[in-house]
């Protein structure tokens, strides 16, 4: 039933003038490495068959943050959800209103229509890269390219489908020796501070398509031995198909099946866990903070007085944005701890001056509300999780620090989709749900004190190149004329430790 629909109004994305210059975007569907290839996402409201307004506006316009009258009474009148509460449910929601970080939780992992639970395809470049005998990097784009028009043939061969999501990690591009190089910083301090008092006992959330489990323990096997019969390897995954994609990589072949016995497969939401973990563990979360819900603060410009973002769905599906001055126990936490965990010191969007933030707003046509900043209240309940249920754990996690083609505002999202093997980048968080990526950046300024104000840790920051460099034999992903894709395609990510 969905299918059709989607693609009418996804072709009518394409026709829309505001979005034409999408068109000469590459086909290539990357999930931002080092800027060079950047997606993003947008409303997509769908008007009803006998709604005289389908013909007075684009059913993809965006609306205004400034709001007419006639929603207030639908706003008033329709309740507040939660994603948890809509997690049972089939159909996307109507009539109702929604905070921002519920909004973005349910797009993404509702398990009916969630991006994650069912529209994402995670790319698998078939055999491994020989890069030494690539000529130069962009030999190595080409061959990238062209395999996966072949990976997406291959699927639409069995399935075609114009909206297929799908995207890539550095876990599968440079396979296996990304993993390799988790594995030797695992073995390392594994050996220093726990070997041979505790098992390596590993944790990863979000392992897509469960290659850098596999690279991990082929990797620890062949190395150590005696670590590996001591390695107890644990997925928490709230995808139900991807954990079942996992189970299925691990049975694949004889080799990993060989692995069965040291892994586990737990298909739940990190969100959900209420079990103590009082043994020393690893905790690996590479690129899952980006796709962490969001809330959406906006600040008066008189006043300082924070708004928290919501969001309308009304009976035909579309969105409005409305900010209200009653913050809610999760975002009023989350702005105090930052402000004890850096002193004050993190990017804020009103300016300083209150003369010419009275000057500002005095001017025709300008809002009374600052442009706003998402904070990453989810990633504070996950370092809530860690400290509370994984006391003894060591985190290790990578992300993006710096994201291109974000949409307004301070630590805003790419919102992003694919539509018939072409990215399409869009301009609000508030779209079709399921359909489209939403992925943020990380401020490790400020979450890395964060993350030592609840957990007590200590931690250390390093780009994605510093840390491969220490952890990779970085000679295996090098061309002949000594370009090394693994060390310069996510120039825009960081890694952070616990020490």
């Amino acid at each position: 039933m969905d299918s059709p629909i989607i693609s009418r109004l996804f072709r009518q994305l394409f026709t829309h003038r505001t979005c034409q210059s999408v068109r000469s975007h590459s086909t290539l569907p990357f999930r931002i490495h080092n800027g060079r290839g950047a997606q993003v996402r947008r409303y997509a409201g769908r008007r009803g068959a006998n709604d005289d307004t389908t013909r007075n506006e684009s059913q993809w316009q965006q609306r205004s943050d400034l709001f007419t009258g006639d929603k207030m009474e639908e706003y008033n009148k329709y309740p507040m959800v939660t994603a948890n509460q809509l997690r049972g449910r089939r159909e996307r929601p109507r009539r109702v209103k929604m905070l921002t970080r519920d909004f973005i939780e349910d797009a993404l992992y509702n398990p009916s229509y969630g991006y994650f639970s069912k529209q994402v395809v995670i790319f698998s470049p078939g055999e491994v890269f020989d890069f030494n005998n690539l000529e130069n990097e962009n030999e190595f784009h080409k061959l990238l390219g062209q395999r996966y028009t072949e990976f997406e043939d291959k699927l639409d061969e069995k399935e075609p489908n114009e909206t297929r999501q799908l995207w890539h990690t550095p876990t599968e591009l440079f396979r296996p020796y990304y993993g390799e190089a988790m594995a030797r910083y695992l073995i390392s301090n594994y050996k220093l501070s726990q070997y041979p008092y505790h098992d390596l006992i590993i944790y990863e959330m979000g392992a897509g398509n469960g290659t850098l489990m596999l690279n991990i323990l082929d990797y620890i096997r062949d190395a150590a031995p005696s670590v590996y019969e001591r390695t107890k390897y644990k997925i928490i995954e709230i995808s139900s198909s991807l954990a079942k994609l996992q189970a299925h990589q691990l049975m694949r072949t004889a080799d990993s099946k060989g692995h069965s016995s040291h892994v586990e497969i737990i298909n739940k939401s990190i969100f959900e866990w209420d079990q103590l973990v009082a043994s020393p563990c690893y905790f690996l979360a590479m690129e899952v903070f980006d796709n962490f819900a969001h809330d959406a603060i906006r600040y008066d410009h008189m006043t300082e007085e924070p708004l928290q973002g919501t969001v309308l769905i009304d009976k035909y599906g579309d969105f409005y944005e409305f900010y209200v001055p009653q913050i809610d126990p999760v975002a009023s936490r989350f702005l105090r701890v930052r402000h004890a965990a850096t002193g004050g010191r993190y990017p804020f969007p009103l300016h300083q001056s209150k003369l010419l933030r009275k000057l500002r707003s005095s001017l025709p046509f300008s809002g009374n509300l600052s442009d706003p900043e998402y904070i990453p209240t989810r990633l504070m309940q996950f370092f809530d999780i860690l400290g509370k249920y994984f006391p003894s754990h060591r985190l290790l996690t990578s992300d993006f620090h710096d994201l291109p083609d974000t949409i307004k505002g301070i630590n805003a999202p790419v919102v992003q989709t694919r539509y018939q093997r072409r990215t399409v980048p869009v301009t609000t968080p508030f779209v079709h749900q399921g359909y489209f990526d939403i992925l943020f950046p990380t401020d490790f300024n400020v979450m890395e004190l964060m993350y030592r104000a609840i957990t007590g840790k200590l931690t250390r920051v390093l780009s994605h190149e510093e840390f491969l460099r220490r952890w990779a034999y970085v000679e295996e992903t090098e061309t002949k004329n000594g370009e090394n894709p693994l060390l310069v395609w996510y120039k825009n990510a960081s890694v952070m430790a616990t020490v």
